[in-house]
C-alpha cells in the first residue's frame, strides 16, 4: 500500500508538470506564457510552503516520539506494545516525509520550467 501511495504521489506531479510544460510550450505570445508561468509560481509557492511547514510537524513528532518512549520507560509500559505504537508513528512520519520530498522535487522542477519560460522566451 505504501509504494501504491508513493507512485500516485509522483504520477500526479508528474501529470501536473507535464500540463505545465505543455500548456507554456502551445501559447505563441509571451505575454500569455508569461501570465500563466506567474500564476504556476504562486501556487507552486504556496504548496513549497506547504511541505516545508509539514518537515517543521515531522520534527515535532520526532521530538514526540521520543518523549514517548522516555514516558514509556519510566511507566513501564510492556515492552511490545511500547514497541508496537511507536514503530506505527514512526514509520507513518518517515512515509510523510518520502511524500513532502516527491512533491518537493516536482516543485522544484516547475519552478524551473516556469523560470527558463519566462527568462529564454
Amino acid at each position: 500500500m505504501t509504494f501504491l501511495s508513493y507512485a500516485y504521489r509522483f504520477v500526479s506531479n508528474f501529470l501536473f508538470m507535464a500540463m505545465v510544460y505543455f500548456s507554456l510550450n502551445f501559447m505563441d505570445k509571451y505575454q500569455q506564457k508569461a501570465i500563466v508561468a506567474i500564476l504556476v509560481l504562486v501556487y507552486a509557492s504556496m504548496r513549497t510552503v506547504s511541505a516545508l511547514r509539514s518537515f517543521y510537524f515531522y520534527q515535532r513528532i520526532e521530538r514526540l516520539e521520543i518523549e514517548a518512549r522516555r514516558l514509556a520507560v519510566a511507566a513501564k509500559v510492556p515492552d511490545n506494545q511500547r514497541k508496537q505504537v511507536v514503530g506505527e508513528v514512526a514509520l507513518l512520519r518517515r512515509h510523510g516525509e518520502v511524500k513532502s520530498y516527491i512533491d518537493l522535487l516536482f516543485l522544484c522542477l516547475i519552478v524551473l520550467l516556469c523560470l527558463v519560460k519566462i527568462i529564454g522566451s
